[in-house]
């Protein structure tokens, strides 16, 4: 069976909420190491992948690998049951139609327990190369939910120029255009607004405004985010999250006149 506790549902709240408006319907693979996730979006242009480590976890058993069939939407509405501070329990047994969900509060005052039906989803598992990026920007990821939302009101993409000591993002649309431009820069006494530049060349790349700002949902999951680009190969974001554990999205660049 599995079971997974968390000392706070308010990480995976936030990390359901993210994804659940480019991905419906998706399986939580769970084996021995975590519990995993994979999908692309609709379109097929977008893809999440998510990680929760075991560490993530106190305690986490799972002894058998199981897939959960999942509709967001529905997890979404019995995740609003828990407070943010609640200790999350998840479990299932081995051959599961069933997600057990165990909310229960900090003073032990209050448990809820829900069952959410699982579904049988046949879900293509696309293997991810690793890849050794030729820019990789690391920076404060509130700056950077702020410059796509402000960006999207100009144009509906944006293309990321990185170079050896900055990155600018640059739009243009029918009303005009826009840029904003930043400078590879060292906060020592907060290295979380710390701006980060890993470059073997530069790297000027178009993608959509509309699924990076769908990606900022992810913000406040952590401080930083991290983006790399290579020519031909789709657009990594990353945010991390405790315990080594991470939620990253793809995107595929825009060529020509594609959507």
């Amino acid at each position: 069976m599995l079971e997974a506790k968390l000392p706070e549902a308010a990480e995976f709240k936030k990390v359901i909420d993210a994804i659940k408006d480019l991905v419906q319907d998706c399986n939580f693979d769970c084996n021995d190491s975590g519990v995993a996730l994979q999908a692309m979006d609709n379109s097929h242009v977008a893809l999440v992948a998510m990680l929760l480590k075991a560490d993530s976890f106190d305690p986490f058993r799972c002894d058998r690998n199981i897939a959960l069939g999942v509709n967001l939407t529905s997890l979404t509405k019995v995740l609003r049951a828990a407070q943010n501070d609640d200790v999350l329990t998840i479990r299932a047994e081995d051959a599961p139609d069933v997600l057990n969900l165990v909310f229960e509060s900090k003073t032990a005052d209050r448990i809820s327990e829900y069952d959410l039906k699982l579904m049988d989803i046949d879900q293509e598992h696309l293997g991810i190369p690793e890849t050794d990026y030729a820019a990789t920007v690391t920076m404060p990821s509130a700056e950077f939910r702020r410059i796509t939302t402000d960006l999207i009101a100009m144009s509906e993409s944006v293309t990321i120029d990185v170079s050896k000591d900055a990155v600018k993002f640059s739009a243009t649309g029918d009303i005009g255009n826009g840029s904003v431009n930043l400078r590879a820069s060292t906060d020592v006494e907060k290295p979380e607004k710390s701006i980060t530049i890993e470059l073997t060349e530069p790297v000027a790349l178009t993608f959509s405004l509309k699924y990076l700002v769908n990606f900022c949902k992810a913000a406040s999951l952590s401080q930083t985010v991290k983006i790399a680009l290579s020519v031909e190969v789709p657009l990594l974001v990353e945010f991390g999250l405790s315990g080594g554990s991470y939620l990253r999205f793809y995107l595929a660049p825009k060529i020509g006149d594609d959507e």
